[in-house]
């Protein structure tokens, strides 16, 4: 498959998945069709909260002043980018995951209350017996209109990598508006949830094994080099 591989999600992470590329040999084009906003938040007190739970950078990026109060806390981290940021914004590194919030919630030692950062778009989570979890939202993915330019380009073929359930049913809906014929586009999806949230009639649809970008990538690579339907 010699058509474009696109990549939608917000920045900072869209640059980031450009410059993924090259390392499992794709050349990845950045389209972002979202746009992180922050959002205003109330932090519960800080001596009732033991740990920070972060599902992603964009959480620590968005906290804003009010993360502030919560220095020092060790976090559980879903991946070594949120860890980064983490590190950065002075909270220690309790624990890093490879697959997702849930497993790594299985590393908290009861009884601890958690502070999760999360964004509108979160999935949902069930506690071991002992650990509670208070929830702040912090940011929302504001989605943008698809550029003429990408849907032209889509018209011809491509494959596009889906990091949430928001950007495949924003995706899926801005083809339809756009007349982008869905039996041209393969889409690589970071887990099950999101490529059901894509939808059919694409041409491919195919989820990662594991919920990181490296193995999104590794899928990406391999359906490059599917040989075509028909």
């Amino acid at each position: 498959m010699n058509a474009p591989v696109i990549a939608i999600r917000p920045e900072p992470g869209c640059a980031a998945t450009v410059a993924r590329g090259p390392q499992v040999g794709l050349a990845i084009e950045g389209w972002p069709l979202f746009e992180v906003v922050a959002l205003p938040w109330t932090p519960p007190p800080a001596e009732r909260i033991d740990a920070l739970l972060l599902g992603s950078a964009n959480a620590v990026r968005c906290a804003g002043p009010g993360l502030a109060a919560f220095r020092g806390r060790p976090a559980y981290a879903v991946g070594s980018v949120t860890a980064a940021a983490a590190e950065a914004a002075g909270l220690p590194v309790a624990a890093t995951g490879g697959r997702g919030l849930q497993p790594l919630l299985q590393r908290v030692r009861p009884p601890r209350t958690l502070l999760r950062l999360a964004g509108e778009e979160h999935v949902p989570l069930r506690p071991p017996l002992g650990v509670v979890i208070e929830t702040r939202i912090v940011y929302r993915s504001a989605s943008l209109p698809m550029p003429a330019a990408l849907a032209g380009r889509l018209r011809e073929g491509g494959l596009v990598l889906l990091h949430s359930a928001a950007a495949a049913r924003h995706f899926a809906a801005e083809c339809d508006r756009l007349d982008v014929p869905r039996a041209g586009v393969a889409l690589a999806a970071l887990g099950p949830r999101i490529a059901e949230a894509a939808g059919a009639g694409w041409r491919a649809l195919r989820a990662a094994d594991e919920p990181r970008e490296a193995a999104l990538l590794a899928l990406a690579r391999d359906m490059c080099h599917d040989p075509p339907r028909g």
